[in-house]
C-alpha cells in the first residue's frame, strides 16, 4: 500500500496550517485540519477502490479522528474496513433471519435519547448465551446498523448501557466480546459517545482483566463504572428521566433492537 501512499507534507501543508492556526481555539483549529485532510484520505483510497466514491466526508472525518488525523492511517483504515463490509455484509445489511439465535435472547434494546440527542442502546449482559461466533459477530453488526441508521442527522454518537447485574460464567464470552470490540474499534470509529456499566459483579471483573488490553486508549476513556447506589443520579446526569428506562427509576419503556 506504501507506494499509493503520497506524503502527508505534498497533501496538506503542516508549516501554514500552524501558522493560521496560532490564534484559534483548539477545537475549531481541529475541525480545520480535518477538513483538510478528506480529500486527502479520499484521494489515497479511491485509488485501490474506486467504489469508496459513495463514501461520504462525515465517514471519512471518524477514521480519521480514531488515528488522530493521520491520513495514511486513517486511509488504510478505512479500506480495511470497505473490505471488510464487501466479505462479511454482501448484501448491504444484516437481516434477522441470519442472527435467530441472537434475537431469540431478546437482550439488547433501544429507548431515547440522552440529553445531547444521541439514541441509547441498553442491553442486557445476563441474558447472552454463547452461539457461534460468526451469528454473534452478524449480530453485532446488525445491532450497530441498526442503531446508526437511527442517529439523528446532526450526530455521529451513541450512548449505551451494559446491565450486567446476574451476570456469571455461563455468560462468559471472551471470543465474543474480543470480536464485538475489533468490530466497534475497527469498523465503526468515533461511533460510541459513551457507555454506563452498571450492576456489575465482582466475578466479571476477572473477565474484564483480559478485556481491558484489548480495549484501545480513546474507548477506554468512555466507559463508566456506575455504583448500584448512585444508579439514578448518574444515568439523570446524561438522560433527562423520561428517557431513562423504567427498570432504573425513569420514563420510557424499552424496545427489542430488531422491533426498530
Amino acid at each position: 500500500m506504501t507506494s499509493y501512499l503520497p506524503k502527508l507534507s505534498s497533501l496538506t501543508n503542516g508549516q501554514s496550517e500552524e501558522a493560521a492556526g496560532e490564534d484559534q481555539n483548539p477545537e475549531i483549529r481541529r475541525e480545520d485540519v480535518e477538513r483538510s485532510r478528506i480529500g486527502s484520505v479520499r484521494a489515497v483510497v479511491q485509488v485501490q477502490d474506486p467504489s469508496s466514491q459513495d463514501v461520504n466526508d462525515l465517514m471519512i472525518c471518524r477514521f480519521l479522528r480514531a488515528r488522530d488525523l493521520d491520513v495514511e492511517k486513517a486511509a488504510a483504515m478505512l479500506l480495511r474496513y470497505l473490505k471488510w463490509r464487501k466479505e462479511f455484509v454482501p448484501n448491504g445489511f444484516i437481516s434477522p433471519d441470519e442472527i435467530p439465535n441472537e434475537i431469540a435472547q431478546n437482550k439488547l434494546f433501544m429507548q431515547g435519547v440522552d440529553k445531547t440527542g444521541r439514541p441509547i442502546a441498553l442491553v442486557f449482559a445476563a441474558r447472552h448465551k454463547p452461539t457461534t461466533l460468526e451469528e454473534f459477530k452478524r449480530y453485532v453488526t446488525f445491532t450497530l446498523d441498526t442503531i446508526c441508521a437511527r442517529m439523528p442527522s446532526d450526530h455521529e454518537k451513541f450512548t449505551a448501557i451494559s446491565d450486567l447485574k446476574g451476570w456469571g460464567y455461563a455468560n462468559l464470552d471472551l471470543r465474543g466480546y474480543l470480536a464485538s470490540l475489533h468490530i466497534l474499534q475497527d469498523f465503526y470509529p468515533e461511533r460510541l459517545g459513551k457507555i454506563f456499566m452498571i450492576h456489575v459483579p465482582y466475578i466479571f471483573m476477572a473477565a474484564w482483566k483480559m478485556i481491558y488490553p484489548f480495549i484501545d486508549k480513546v474507548t477506554k476513556k468512555k466507559i463508566l463504572f456506575v455504583e448500584d447506589k448512585k444508579l439514578l443520579s448518574t444515568l439523570l446526569e446524561d438522560i433527562d428521566e423520561s428517557n431513562i428506562p423504567e427498570e432504573y427509576g425513569g420514563k420510557m419503556k424499552l424496545v427489542p433492537i430488531h422491533e426498530c
